[in-house]
């Protein structure tokens, strides 16, 4: 019995793994600060946790695209949110939009069109099912985006084949918002790029916008999105695909795989997600945003003091940081692997290479996630009016002294 040719190199998901690695380093008794996992900090909002106990009794198989209460939910919030009307009917719950995105991958005869860099799992998810990658290249002068000119550009050598496009924003793994839809619209208007827009951090956004390019291309746009980072609800495993009426037919697709794989969602999780569309959160995502942010402007600034580039977040709580500049590094280390190794050996600072996420290894980039603090102590202080900024060593100490290593080991390095 033999492997299959595009699975042999596989690998366990970087994100995965970083974290596992981590958690193993930890039980050896070392060290360590995690700034390699992107999963949120903030808890479940009770009413939704009270909801889930509620419903723990519920066993049975429910609606393969989903409890039907919930897809009025989702395709209520999403109608509103996306300024476009959507039928429940054309709403899928599926356990995290990491599988759904895949399920969509798998039904559509296409290529996939993806920016560089872009979040870790979309291409090894092509991998698997033997379809075409394009990366298509972004950089720090478009704040990590896809410009429009660049879709253009691709698109015109890609004339002939059946095109896919995933757009991330609030991005993982840059933290930048794409501030350009309009025209990124058009361009993919006019080449027909089907897009899965992945509005995983869209409640992240800092500004309290819903910034969305179904804004101006509903009709061949898919959201997905889910629990996991706005909601806290990661290990919950529930998400969401949206599509508008002209996109059914690749619906009716998702839905026969589903049937097919993991059948219907957890049951008691999705009478409980019905709370999570269904009732006011203001207040919790207005917290949560305001700590993020203010977390991530610590970050930026103090890793922007020792010369580490990087552009400030605007959403979710990733930030790409760019090591290049440093001379003294860079003439010494020549790819991101090897620094991101260094760094954890010497200083106990997890993080990620660029080139997970589609960057060039020898461009000594590397991602980090600002997620190791006591998210719930955080909203605590914050509705009680105490979270200051002046006190972020007091409330995320874990961020305040792993950033606080990382410059001093630039410094003396």
């Amino acid at each position: 019995m033999k492997i299959q040719k595009n699975i042999q190199s596989l690998k366990t998901s970087a994100t995965l793994a970083i974290n596992e690695l981590s958690q193993q380093l930890i039980s050896e008794g070392k060290e360590v600060f995690k700034f390699g996992l992107g999963q949120s900090p903030f808890p479940v909002p009770r009413l939704i946790v009270d909801e889930l106990k509620n419903h723990a009794h519920q066993k049975d198989y429910l609606n393969v695209s989903g409890l039907m209460e919930l897809r009025e939910e989702v395709a209520r919030y999403h109608s509103s949110k996306n300024q476009y009307s959507y039928d429940p009917q054309n709403v899928i719950i599926g356990p995290g939009s990491k599988e759904l995105i895949f399920q969509i991958q798998m039904a559509l005869d296409c290529d996939l069109l993806l920016p560089s860099p872009s979040w870790v799992s979309y291409e090894p998810q092509a991998q698997m099912i033997n379809k075409k990658v394009h990366w298509i290249e972004a950089s720090a002068d478009s704040n990590w985006h896809l410009s429009p000119e660049s879709l253009d550009k691709a698109c015109e050598k890609l004339k002939s084949v059946n095109k896919l496009l995933i757009l991330n924003s609030p991005n993982n793994p840059s933290g930048t918002t794409h501030d350009n839809l309009r025209e990124f619209a058009e361009v993919a208007k006019k080449h027909n790029v089907t897009i899965i827009a992945d509005e995983i951090y869209a409640e992240l956004d800092f500004s309290g916008e819903y910034k969305s390019l179904t804004h101006f291309y509903p009709e061949n746009t898919i959201i997905s999105s889910g629990l996991s980072k706005w909601c806290g609800a990661g290990g919950w495993r529930i998400g969401t695909l949206t599509f508008p009426n002209e996109l059914s037919f690749i619906k009716d697709s998702v839905r026969a795989i589903a049937s097919e794989t993991y059948t219907a969602v957890s049951a008691p999780i999705q009478f409980a997600a019905i709370k999570a569309y269904s009732e006011d959160h203001s207040v919790f995502l207005s917290h949560s945003r305001l700590i993020l942010k203010a977390i991530a402007d610590f970050v930026h600034q103090e890793l922007s003091s020792v010369g580490v580039g990087c552009q400030k977040p605007q959403g979710g709580f990733y930030m790409i940081c760019d090591f290049s500049n440093i001379s003294k590094i860079s003439n010494k280390i020549k790819d991101d692997k090897l620094l991101c190794q260094v760094i954890l050996n010497e200083v106990g600072f997890a993080m990620l290479p660029g080139s997970d996420f589609g960057l060039e290894e020898s461009k000594l980039l590397s991602r980090i996630a600002f997620v190791d603090f006591d998210g719930a102590e955080a909203l605590r202080l914050i509705a009680e009016e105490q979270f200051s900024i002046d006190q972020l060593d007091v409330i995320c100490p874990r961020i305040t002294e792993g950033i606080s290593l990382l410059k001093d080991w630039i410094n003396n390095y």
